[in-house]
């Protein structure tokens, strides 16, 4: 089992791997690249199932971390796999995913969170 801060650490990496992969890209780059997609939507599962995991103690310390929000994202992603929002993706790696960044950025020891990929 893995622990929450490696969780958060995971988390955080995947969220940066986001921006790394659509930095520069516009909507209509991001609605015409399968790769940038299918790569976006990997790391958006891996942030969703990581932030399932992560205690409900850490959860209830952290609050203002959107965990249901996170955990809701990657069902839909899951299991309406069929049916995914192009735009509401962009939204969330737009929106939510820099808020997200800032947030782990200060939940993760800074010693942790430098890893690079």
């Amino acid at each position: 089992m893995r622990s929450d801060e490696a969780l958060l650490l995971d988390m955080l990496i995947a969220a940066r791997r986001i921006q790394r992969f659509t930095d520069g890209m516009t909507l209509n780059d991001f609605n015409h690249s399968e790769v940038v997609q299918s790569a976006v939507l990997r790391e958006i599962q891996v942030i969703g199932e990581a932030g399932r995991r992560v205690s409900d103690v850490t959860r209830v310390r952290y609050v203002n971390v959107p965990w249901a929000a996170i955990a809701g994202m990657r069902n839909r992603i899951i299991h309406e796999y069929f049916n995914i929002d192009l735009r509401m993706v962009w939204d969330t790696v737009q929106q939510d995913i820099p808020l997200l960044i800032a947030q782990l950025e200060q939940i993760v020891p800074a010693d942790r969170g430098d890893t690079s990929d």
